[in-house]
């Protein structure tokens, strides 16, 4: 799609055109030559690059457009299904390695799926770097989430294998160390590496399958003897470095080369870009004479033997303990684009993908076959009911029961209605915090490799969603009050506390357990200030801007006119809580699939990304949470209980009851090794934060869905 002119532009006695362009000022505009006029070139390029763009989505929709609707919702269900795992943007352009370039390896915190509380990595005797310990630098994410990471002594040179280096000596065990690392063996304690973003990753045969964990363990405990791995074999798997044309048009790193037209496409540019990490890690015994006159990096004077198979080390009171590595260099296939796939790997993955698919099929078939009942039921209602004249209809009230006698009561404001605001107005919060969220992270911007994207994601959108909070809550309150502006900026305020105010309250509790064990997972003091900082300076001021406008909104008006003195409730064969409990199985049904990976994801340390999967379980729950309320609310409704505010809440939030008892259940069954009252604690207090987030986002669900029912219902109903 090159013009004519452009393609002789482009074209030179060669049959190619090579432009080299070095970094740019920050005062030239990018496309603009030295004078400051716009080069034709670079114009050229563009206008063909967006010509081409939008003749293939021209293209594309027109192709959709002959294939009609049901050919629409078939790509579009073939889009999701393709998402089901996820992609990702790697979040960086490629790093270009000379050969005999240096490479830094980092270390993050110590982790065990034992305790859940991660440790820094110099707390225990290991050789700490000659220049001193730098911490790196981390976003919000990566704090709140307890990573530290921290240079290290490990030095290589890109492409160049080096074998028996000698790191140091640690000093004499004290009793203290001795117990320390005792302790930390007996918890299973991961050492975890960094090399280019990428976490070092172990390999292992067993019972004739791979196996494969991020990090490798501190040591081993074999009969009663307790063994470090103190030498590590390093295996670095290298693509050479290349640029494909549209990457050179536009540009990668500092500095490129743009080639057009003919040729191979490949570019002339040395280097290799790291695309793997993998460590091995020995226990090896080294002679003591040996090292004593050993300077960091310096050669081994005999050979080492790694066998991960077999262990010799024993850490002893009052002996030293020396550290060596070896490191390989290995060309591979695979390109900087998939050299994350090795870690977003899922076991059982056609399990997972069964289960899934059962599942929806399953609940949304039920969900349909509970939505024509419940549209025919009320259709055959409100037919009978406008066909009767107001004689019929005044002696149809007389005779029949159900809905239509709380016609004067329906609209009662409920108990609690300025909590029961606040609650909804949250509830919006988290929910389209949470669906933003797996919606951006679906579509990639959330990779791993970008640690800390996904909390500090969260807790972005949250905070910008407050004007949402105080909108919903506000104009729910004015609707309440019929209109009335008393009181707004009170429930504004209360919207703005009340869930973050239980939130820091858990978190801090959490925390002082953290503090007490000096885990690096506790939140720093500075770091509790800046997020007292977020919610008062950010959240809160939104929440309340949304207020304003929820004041300023005109209030729902009623169909119906709320009598005076309320209808007496006729006494109930079972109690209505009980139905409104019970109703939370079915959203359980919806997600208890995928609860359990993520589940995994958390305390297990695995990787989850199939967000694709979590997009579409995340619809499902919406609609079967609003279905579930609806069918309730009409069932107490048709029994005369007009009390239906705070149960089409529950109704849909009883979820949270059941994924409480299932992250019980995990804790049982699942994490029997978690050792320790504060590794329990810490467990059900995170536990407790994610089911109230759930419980107010199910619930506003089911309440808003309710509340739209209810209005549509009784405006359909003809009165004097």
């Amino acid at each position: 799609m090159v013009n004519r002119s452009c393609f002789l532009m482009l074209l030179d006695s060669g049959g190619r055109t090579r432009l080299s362009f070095s970094r740019l000022s920050p005062r030239q505009f990018p496309f603009s030559s030295s004078k400051g006029q716009s080069d034709p070139f670079f114009i050229c390029i563009l206008s063909s690059v967006f010509t081409f763009t939008a003749t293939r989505f021209a293209q594309i929709w027109q192709n959709l457009n002959s294939m009609g609707s049901f050919g629409i919702w078939v790509v579009a269900i073939f889009l999701i299904v393709q998402s089901g795992y996820g992609f990702y943007l790697p979040g960086s352009y490629p790093h270009k390695h000379e050969v005999g370039d240096p490479l830094s390896v980092k270390v993050n915190s110590l982790t065990s799926i034992d305790t859940e509380m991660p440790f820094s990595y110099y707390s225990l005797p290991f050789c700490k770097p000659a220049e001193g310990i730098k911490d790196s630098a981390e976003n919000l994410g990566e704090l709140l989430m307890g990573d530290r990471i921290e240079n290290s002594p490990y030095r290589f040179k890109m492409y160049t294998n080096e074998t028996q280096i000698f790191l140091c000596q640690s000093d004499k065990l004290s009793a203290d160390d001795f117990k320390l690392l005792k302790e930390r063996i007996d918890e299973m304690y991961q050492v975890n590496l960094i090399l280019d973003n990428l976490p070092a990753i172990r390999y292992a045969m067993k019972e004739g399958f791979m196996l494969r964990w991020t990090g490798y363990p501190v040591g081993v405990k074999f009969q009663d003897v307790y063994y470090v791995f103190n030498h590590l074999k390093f295996k670095v798997l290298v693509h050479k470095y290349e640029e494909t044309n549209m990457e050179n048009v536009m540009g990668t790193g500092d500095a490129g080369d743009v080639i057009l037209g003919g040729g191979k496409g490949g570019s002339d540019v040395s280097g290799y870009m790291v695309v793997g990490f993998e460590v091995a890690p020995c226990s090896v015994m080294h002679e003591s004479n040996l090292v004593k006159n050993l300077k960091m990096y310096d050669q081994y004077p005999s050979p080492i033997k790694c066998e991960t198979t077999t262990v010799s080390m024993p850490i002893k009171e009052g002996e030293p303990i020396a550290f060596t590595y070896e490191v390989v260099f290995e060309e591979s296939d695979i390109k900087w684009p998939s050299r994350w796939d090795a870690y977003l790997k899922m076991e059982g993955s056609k399990v997972h993908w069964f289960s899934i698919l059962n599942s929806l099929m399953v609940i949304t078939f039920l969900a349909g076959i509970v939505l024509v009942i419940f549209l025919r039921t009320v259709r055959r209602d409100l037919t009978r009911y406008e066909e009767l004249d107001k004689e019929s209809q005044a002696q149809m009230n007389e005779e029949l029961s159900g809905w239509k006698l709380v016609v004067g009561d329906v609209f009662r404001a409920p108990s609690h209605p300025a909590l029961l605001c606040i609650m909804v107005g949250d509830g919006v919060q988290i929910l389209g915090m949470g669906i933003v969220t797996i919606v951006f992270a679906a579509l990639g911007f959330m990779s791993p490799a970008s640690r800390g994207t996904l909390i500090t994601g969260m807790l972005f959108f949250y905070m910008i969603l407050g004007i949402a909070a105080g909108y919903v809550a506000v104009r729910l309150w004015r609707t309440i009050s019929f209109g009335d502006h008393k009181g707004w900026a009170s429930v504004a305020w209360k919207a703005a506390c009340f869930f973050p105010g239980i939130s820091f309250l858990i978190l801090t509790t959490l925390n002082f357990l953290l503090w007490g064990s000096h885990s690096t997972g506790a939140i720093p003091f500075s770091l509790f200030v800046i997020l007292l900082l977020l919610w008062f300076c950010i959240s809160v001021p939104l929440t309340l801007i949304g207020g304003y406008f929820g004041a300023k909104a005109p209030h729902i008006e009623y169909p119906v006119r709320t009598n005076q003195i309320p209808r007496e409730i006729p006494a109930q064969k079972y109690p209505s809580w009980l139905l409104v409990l019970g109703a939370g199985t079915l959203p359980f049904g919806t997600l208890f699939i995928e609860l359990f990976f993520i589940m995994s994801s958390i305390w297990m340390g695995r990787v989850y990304y199939v967000f694709g999967f979590l997009l579409v379980v995340m619809i499902l729950l919406v609609v079967v949470c609003a279905e579930v309320s609806l069918v309730l609310t009409y069932m107490h409704l048709c029994v005369e209980d007009w009390k239906w505010w705070w149960k089409s809440f529950f109704a849909s939030g009883s979820v949270a009851i059941y994924i409480f008892l299932y992250s019980i259940n995990y804790l049982i069954f699942d994490l029997k090794s978690l050792s320790g009252p504060v590794s329990a604690t810490l467990y059900l207090g995170y536990s407790l934060f994610m089911v109230l987030a759930i419980m107010l986002a199910t619930g506003t669900i089911g309440f808003l869905s309710s509340f739209w029912f209810v209005h549509y219902l009784f405006s359909s109903v003809k009165l004097d």
